[in-house]
């Protein structure tokens, strides 16, 4: 079994991200920025990482999300797993339930590394 891919924190988010445009991408950076993409490569993260940035203090409870969607609680926190991996949220525990909150930093990333340079 593959050993699991490690969480992305912000301060590697921010370090690898230069413009592709800027020239090549070193292969860190490009497997950062491609699991980030994969993330979102799900129409339901989309909206759940929406859902969360429009949320009041920017930051939704788990109990929230499933609604929303239409799925089911287990099926919502194996998504945000995946956006938390990928460094697109952040998660805290407060007793029972998970709160989440967007990374602005990983996306500024990656609208960074897809812009042009002087755009």
């Amino acid at each position: 079994m593959p050993s699991p891919l490690p969480v992305l924190q912000p301060d590697d988010i921010a370090a690898c991200c230069s413009p592709v445009t800027a020239g090549l991408v070193g292969d860190d950076a490009a497997e950062m920025l491609a699991r980030m993409f994969k993330a979102l490569g799900d129409p339901t993260r989309v909206k759940l990482l929406s859902l969360i940035a429009v949320a009041p203090e920017g930051e939704a409870c788990i109990c929230d999300l499933t609604e929303p969607v239409g799925l089911r609680q287990p099926t919502v926190s194996h998504h945000m797993k995946l956006l938390v991996d990928a460094g697109l949220a952040t998660r805290e525990q407060r007793g029972r339930w998970a709160y989440y909150r967007v990374a602005p930093q990983a996306l500024r990333a990656l609208a960074g590394a897809l812009t042009p340079i002087g755009a």
